[in-house]
């Protein structure tokens, strides 16, 4: 299921024979259009999504509420000070009048938005939810490969919580709607590469799912997508530097609160600014101009039936790791099924030099130099060195394990990565570190960035000190990948 052969076979590109499609076309006014949308997605009949679209998005969904318990359980840093804050300083009465919703563990009601922020920044802080790619091979332009993540679900929370009508399945259908959305804008327009942070495509799909959830009109919605990114954009700075903050953790939070109340203000009356995509002082077209000055960069391709939404293509996160190595450890996992006992013999010290192979912007990303020495946890789950050398470090320690595991998935469990393994003592073990100065990182240019997005391509080679090679070969759908 993981050689690189058979992930070669599986490029081939799957049917959609029950799908629906709408298309936002760029000279159309794309902020109604994506409210428009939303309003009429939700109010649809549920049958019409496949069953299977439901449950791919209740794993996504699940997933996120453990991670985010357990972050708080943990006592992370951010998401106790955003779920304090709210209960704290934003509790309301249980005859509010205004918006309300609960943050994870807590029976009291919050301002929604703060309840929203609290929960956005737990699931996300272990940074172990699903990932976008942002590519649909069979429409061209839609392969800008822009990430993103699966944190967003709680606003969907929150909108079903003030609305007593919506069924568990309603629920699920916001969250695909939310997904759908933005997924999509990342196929058409790569954030990173302007040096935004990703989190705009989900603070224009929160604003657009809760309002329609919530009752707004297209209008408002409009308005509300308008204010989200004219007012509120997020940079990159937050991922640059030696050791990150809380801050990359939080941004989808912060993001997803000032959508949520840009959704408050333009329901009360607040009139943002109409046709963002089209404006041209706006981020999308000041990063991309277009010939003409009523087009957008992009058309928006939308799925409202069947079983082909976004949701569908995301990567399931085996663990804590950077999506972007996933490619990576599951080499080490193909190698210690193919040829355990020469990897595993005589430990760290029998490891002469590794060799890690991958594409843009893996390389830029998690091979950033400045990510060798990781001292916090956000620089560590962003740190290839250190990811993969932690991983080998638990295969030298869990060689029982190993030995009985039957399959590719019993050494996934054996080896997965844990919050346990972003915490002081494993950052600073002396193992790992051995073994992250033995790794070399190196970007495979053309061969390997013209197989992003649509798959994760990595290979590794690891050589002994008893002089003998061990070689992953080329690995593109790993362990979590849609495709896998």
């Amino acid at each position: 299921m993981y050689g690189a052969s058979i992930n070669q076979r599986m490029l081939a590109t799957r049917a959609f024979a029950s799908s629906g499609y709408i298309t936002l076309p760029k000279n159309t006014n794309q902020a109604r259009g994506l409210a428009d949308f939303a309003i009429d997605f939700m109010a649809q009949d549920n049958k019409k999504i496949a069953d299977e679209v439901y449950d791919r998005v209740q794993l996504f969904h699940t997933d996120s509420v453990i991670c985010g318990v357990s972050a708080i359980a943990l006592k992370t840093n951010a998401p106790n000070i955003l779920r304090d804050e709210a209960i704290n300083e934003y509790s309301v009465n249980p005859d509010r009048t205004c918006a309300a919703s609960k943050c994870f563990g807590s029976k009291l009601w919050v301002h929604s938005e703060k309840a929203i922020v609290a929960n956005v920044s737990a699931v996300r802080e272990w940074d172990s939810n699903g990932t976008v790619f942002g590519f649909d091979p069979r429409r061209e332009g839609h392969n800008a490969g822009e990430f993103g993540h699966n944190d967003f679900y709680p606003v969907v929370i929150a909108a079903a919580q003030n609305n007593k009508s919506y069924s568990g399945k309603d629920a699920l259908k916001g969250m695909i709607l939310l997904d759908e959305i933005r997924g999509r804008l990342a196929e058409v327009f790569s954030l990173k590469t302007y040096k935004i942070d990703h989190v705009v495509h989900g603070a224009i799909a929160s604003a657009a799912t809760y309002g329609a959830m919530m009752g707004a009109t297209p209008e408002q919605i409009e308005r509300a997508i308008g204010m989200v990114v004219a007012h509120y954009i997020p940079w990159r700075a937050i991922r640059a530097g030696k050791q990150l903050s809380d801050s990359k953790g939080a941004s989808a939070a912060l993001s997803t609160e000032v959508a949520i109340q840009s959704v408050h203000r333009a329901m009360k009356g607040f009139i943002g600014p109409k046709d963002i995509f089209r404006n041209p002082e706006a981020l999308f077209r000041q990063f991309k101009p277009t010939e003409s000055n009523d087009v957008s960069p992009f058309d928006i391709v939308l799925s409202n039936k069947g079983d082909d939404f976004s949701v569908m293509g995301m990567h399931f996160k085996l663990g804590l790791y950077e999506h972007q190595s996933a490619g990576a450890i599951q080499a080490v996992i193909n190698m210690i099924k193919q040829e355990g006992s020469a990897l595993l013999a005589g430990g760290a010290d029998a490891i002469d030099k590794i060799r890690i192979t991958a594409y843009e912007p893996a390389f830029g990303i998690i091979g950033d130099p400045a990510k060798r020495n990781p001292k916090t946890r956000q620089s560590a789950d962003h740190s290839m060195v250190y990811i993969i050398s932690t991983l080998i470090r638990k295969a030298f320690d869990k060689v029982d394990a190993i030995n009985d595991a039957k399959d590719y998935e019993d050494l996934w469990k054996a080896l997965m990565l844990t919050p346990i393994d972003y915490g002081k003592d494993a950052i600073f073990n002396e193992t790992t570190r051995k073994i992250m100065s033995k790794i070399e990182f190196t970007h495979g240019g053309v061969e390997y960035d013209s197989k992003y997005p649509e798959g994760i391509p990595t290979s590794m080679e690891l050589k002994t000190t008893a002089g003998k090679t061990l070689d992953s070969g080329l690995v593109m759908f790993p362990g979590g990948h849609a495709r896998c």
